[in-house]
């Protein structure tokens, strides 16, 4: 195994089973069972429940003993010291990136609309990642430079296409009131928009090949690493707002994916023109 200031690989299809474990025993059971003692809100608006925080120690423990040494940045954790974030930029070890339900809102009220995030860092960079759905028993897969993968499937962005004829994710929960009420008046102009509250969704749409595009305000790691990488692998063009490269130890600037870099500039220019 590379040392930890090298980049360590893990077996792929291993870590993917502990995903599929997790999500068995600590997620789907709770799905549809929760009693309002197990939904509690961090911020106005913003749930946690029990299978969030019963799947992330789970993983913790488990993905700890996969990679000896690594640290876990986790979403719940984060939650509760808000500096662990700021540690992916810097720490020297391989770092794991969780989201133990992603779509919390989603699945704390019986919608089928969630999934796990997980992703491998090195020195502030997504080197791997995995998106699960485990109702949908989807799992896509991704290495840096190995592709993006479901099963034996070798996923593909979709192609480039008109403003017109784009479908995809604008999300503008987390802008101000007046911007918000600027960017949902664009809708129109797209082919589709959707909402689904759930980033890990968002991307399988991406790399599937039902949406050609995304757009986020608020970044954290837990939401973007994996997605990110995926869609990158896949053949989309990932930036933030302001054009320069995207990376897992990022939480500001936005991000905007689109299907390659003369169609996001396109859509860069015409959702922020002012820019």
């Amino acid at each position: 195994m590379a040392s930890l200031n090298q980049r360590a690989r893990v077996d792929m299809d291993s870590v993917a089973a502990i995903l599929r474990d997790v999500a068995a025993t600590e997620i789907m059971p709770r799905f549809r069972n929760l009693l309002a003692s197990d939904i509690r809100e961090k911020n106005p608006g913003d749930l946690v429940t029990v299978a969030d925080e019963a799947a992330e120690k789970a993983l913790t423990a488990r993905l700890r003993d996969v990679l000896p040494g690594s640290i876990v940045i986790g979403e719940e954790a984060c939650a509760a010291d808000p500096d662990l974030v700021h540690r992916l930029a810097t720490a020297p070890e391989p770092a794991w990136i969780i989201d133990p339900v992603d779509g919390t809102h989603n699945f704390a009220h019986g919608k089928p609309v969630f999934g796990l995030l997980l992703a491998l860092s090195h020195g502030g960079q997504a080197t791997a990642g995995w998106i699960y759905d485990p109702v949908g028993e989807r799992m896509a897969m991704v290495e840096a430079g190995e592709g993006a993968w479901m099963g034996s499937q070798r996923l593909k962005a979709k192609p480039a296409a008109a403003i017109a004829e784009m479908q995809g994710s604008l999300s503008t929960k987390f802008f101000s009131a007046e911007e918000r009420k600027r960017l949902d008046g664009l809708r129109g102009s797209f082919a589709g928009t959707y909402r689904l509250f759930c980033a890990a969704h968002d991307y399988l749409n991406l790399i599937t090949g039902v949406g050609q595009f995304a757009m986020y305000n608020r970044i954290m790691p837990w939401d973007h690493a994996a997605g990110a990488l995926a869609y990158r692998e896949a053949g989309g063009h990932v930036a933030k707002f302001d054009g320069s490269p995207y990376r897992a130890a990022d939480v500001e600037g936005g991000l905007l994916m689109a299907a390659d870099a003369e169609s996001w500039a396109e859509l860069r220019d015409f959702i922020f023109p002012n820019a």
